[in-house]
């Protein structure tokens, strides 16, 4: 009754009043202002017994009718300003049940929240005073929604004090809350009040505990916590054999892993909790860590034993023993299992697919390839870019460029959809064989699909048009390139540079080099060979001889081509000391020569008079 007169006594509603009293949240330090709309003031006392005086004493001093129609909208209630103090409420509701009431009302909009924990806290200094389960449940929901830390470690404090734990969802996203936002304290004072309260519920706070550490990768953490609730003789649910499994498993301890299960099987499963929800994840780990161990028929046993007992199956087993089964390169097995799989409706997985490719490949099987097509196109799933591109390239690996192609145009009848992986890689094997055409076909498809920062496919058509000797249409699309926000990269540069080079003009040559510095892109050995050969036509000897010092400061080994035309110019510019040091330099690498430079060498040698060094060469180098 108090709390009514004195919300009654600061309602004022003239609306033609020249001023208002400000409406004052309270805080532990400050006080602040804040509106209220009616509505609010008399739906949060509708339930008590002082809600009848508030209303009552506001119609009096009211021109207008205090309670609006119930059809109004909230938004066009008119907003009465109330002065709230700390000070103005001394005397609280004697009644538990009306205060805790009067608590959560206000927790339960967002603009009186912050004022609800005021009261809480005041409530708590009220003799006898017991907050209701409901109401910490509120008070959790306002501090992990306001992220006030040092108050929820405080209210830590009041839950052990008041005996009043929250209820299963609230104490599952109270811990989550505090491990991710990584308030290892305070969740560390939340466990041990749950530890020392009630079994039941520690268990789900470890649960979740656990839960969030696998989430940030934390695993050590929840192995940590797995021999803390051991030494606290707790009873694990499948929840917590579930989260220590994983943790396990992520850390590269797949022993460990499957003696958490054998510890959990030698349980009734029946008497855990939770088993029902968290077993085929169970199931799924052991697969995949006896798969690691390379014990893949002991976990097909396991997957015999699942009917038995009565846990459902689900897809991730079947993907996780085909896949186990396909990397050990028992094929057959993986492809009955698949059958199964496909006759109960658990191929789901498109990673499996793309599994079982990679492995028929390996095997030199392709032709399975394409029966991994067919199976995804009987299931419905859609063949993705990587299957495309791994039957694509492997293909190639295995049966050459033009069975690449074939495979290719065979799979686009089928209906499948290229992406830009596959597309470049095809653009690239078009270009090989000299199918100009083709290739341009398949840019003018990324084009068209918006594949447009491609560097792979522009790099390639960049050196299929130097190729084609058109130089002007490799230079407009290295321009197009760079105003679409795709950088180009050194294979870009290299081709720029091998066409400018062919047709000895230098110039360009030059300003390419200067731009691939200026755009801090770093020259590879391609990159250099490139150039040295320019010039080396060109018969501009001391430039070749520059490059290739530069090129010694970069450390890269010396290729079979650089060397030839290192020869070549050391030869005619009578450098035989420097000769004999780049002979040296490739017997040390193993790089071989072909006749024309061997003999070069030769040649060189001898003519300086160097017997000494011819023998060496005779005796170190095997020409081609």
């Amino acid at each position: 009754m108090a709390v009514a007169n004195s919300l009654a006594a600061g309602i004022s509603c003239s609306n033609s009043s020249s001023s208002r009293k400000g409406v004052h949240q309270f805080s532990h330090h400050s006080t602040t202002k804040t509106k209220l709309a009616f509505p609010f003031i008399s739906l949060l006392f509708l339930n008590s017994n002082s809600s009848r005086a508030v209303r009552a004493e506001s119609s009096a001093a009211c021109s207008s009718p205090v309670l609006e129609d119930e059809s109004a909208a909230v938004g066009d209630a008119p907003v009465f300003e109330l002065a709230l103090k700390l000070e103005d409420f001394q005397h609280l509701p004697e009644d538990d049940k009306e205060l805790n009431s009067l608590i959560c009302s206000l927790f339960k909009d967002s603009q009186t929240e912050h004022l609800a924990y005021d009261y809480y806290e005041k409530a708590k200094t009220k003799p006898g005073f017991k907050p209701k389960k409901y109401t910490m449940k509120l008070a959790i929901r306002y501090l992990i929604h306001s992220k006030n830390w040092s108050l929820l470690l405080s209210f830590c404090q009041d839950l052990k004090g008041f005996g009043v734990l929250p209820d299963k969802s609230t104490t599952s996203r109270l811990i989550m809350a505090t491990v991710k936002a990584r308030k290892f304290k305070i969740l560390n004072d939340l466990l041990q009040l749950f530890l020392d309260k009630d079994a039941e519920s520690a268990v789900l706070a470890f649960d979740s505990a656990m839960k969030g550490y696998n989430q940030l990768h934390m695993y050590s953490s929840t192995v940590d916590l797995y021999n803390r609730m051991k030494c606290a003789a707790l009873n694990l649910d499948a929840g917590c054999y579930c989260r220590i499994m994983e943790a396990y498993f992520k850390m590269g301890s797949h022993e460990k892993s499957v003696a958490i299960f054998q510890e959990l099987d030698s349980k009734k499963l029946n008497e855990i909790e939770g088993s029902t929800v968290s077993m085929p994840r169970i199931y799924c780990i052991l697969f995949e860590a006896l798969g690691k161990l390379g014990r893949h028929f002991e976990a097909l046993e396991f997957l015999r034993e699942m009917e038995k007992r009565g846990i459902q199956e689900d897809h991730s087993h079947y993907s996780s023993l085909i896949s186990s089964f396909a990397n050990a390169g028992e094929v057959e097995m993986a492809e009955e299992l698949m059958k199964e799989a496909e006759s109960k409706k658990m191929l789901r997985d498109p990673a499996l697919f793309l599994k079982l490719v990679l492995r028929y490949v390996e095997e030199g099987m392709m032709e399975k390839t394409l029966d991994v097509v067919a199976a995804m196109k009987r299931v419905d799933i859609r063949v993705s870019d990587c299957i495309f591109c791994a039957i694509v390239n492997g293909f190639g690996k295995r049966r050459g460029a033009r069975a690449a192609v074939k495979v290719y145009e065979d799979l686009i009848l089928q209906g499948c959809d290229p992406g830009q992986v596959t597309l470049a890689s095809v653009l690239s094997t078009y270009i090989r064989l000299g199918m100009y055409p083709n290739a341009e076909m398949v840019f003018a498809e990324m084009e068209k699909k918006g594949y447009h920062k491609c560097v792979v496919a522009y790099s390639s058509m960049v050196a299929a048009y130097g190729k084609m000797g058109r130089t002007r249409d490799a230079m407009r699309l290295v321009a197009k390139m760079k105003e679409r926000g795709c950088e180009p990269n050194v294979w870009t540069y290299n081709s720029l540079l091998d066409i400018n080079g062919k047709a000895l003009d230098l110039k360009l040559v030059e300003k390419t080099w200067k731009e691939m510095k200026r755009r801090k892109i770093e020259p590879d050995r391609v990159s250099y060979t490139t150039v040295i050969n320019a010039y080396h036509k060109a018969r501009e000897l001391e430039m070749c001889i520059r490059y290739y010092e530069e090129f010694k400061q970069t450390g890269a080994k010396i290729d079979r081509a650089m060397a030839g035309i290192m020869i070549s110019v050391l030869s005619k510019t009578n450098r035989v000391d420097e000769l004999v040091e780049l002979l040296r330099d490739m017997n040390r690498q193993g790089t071989q020569l072909d006749a024309r430079f061997y003999r070069s060498a030769v040649n060189a040698l001898t003519d300086a008079g160097l017997q000494a060094q011819v023998r060496w060469l005779q005796e170190n180098f095997k020409y081609s």
